[in-house]
């Protein structure tokens, strides 16, 4: 087994639901995230939110994609999860030792600063977007899945 070094964190840009950030917070906090984060909109507690993630890992929020940005830890790469030509499949991707996963909502994805601002982008398989939570997961699955 590799020895763990570095961290990640897994954010929803402008989410469209609460529920969406309560079942990513569960699961980030199931597959060791440093943190959650939201952009735009503010979390309540959800049913979706069973584990009480809340007392495991925290969750900031910021009210503009640069407030965002411009906290971002140092040298800590921004990874942008998104449907685009330009981006990478997310099994040929490797995943920096310390990542901020960007998500954007469902029905909007991300804008284009927030791309532009990314160092990596990254797609999953299909044409279609999924549920920001299942597509975090999925995210933070295959994270884990590479360093072991």
């Amino acid at each position: 087994m590799k020895y763990k070094r570095g961290f990640f964190a897994i954010g929803i840009y402008h989410t469209k639901t609460e529920v969406n950030v309560g079942t990513l917070w569960r699961s980030a906090s199931l597959f060791g995230a440093a943190y959650i984060f939201t952009i735009g909109k503010r979390y309540k507690k959800q049913s979706s939110d069973t584990m009480k993630s809340w007392k495991h890992i925290p969750l900031f929020h910021y009210e503009t994609f640069e407030e965002f940005y411009n906290a971002l830890p140092h040298d800590c790469r921004l990874a942008g999860i998104e449907l685009t030509e330009s981006a990478k499949d997310l099994k040929d991707y490797t995943h920096p030792e310390r990542c901020v996963y960007l998500l954007g909502a469902e029905d909007h994805g991300l804008n284009e600063l927030c791309l532009q601002k990314c160092h990596n982008l990254v797609k999953l398989p299909g044409e279609f977007s999924m549920n920001v939570a299942v597509a975090g997961s999925i995210v933070m699955y295959d994270r884990i899945s590479k360093l072991f």
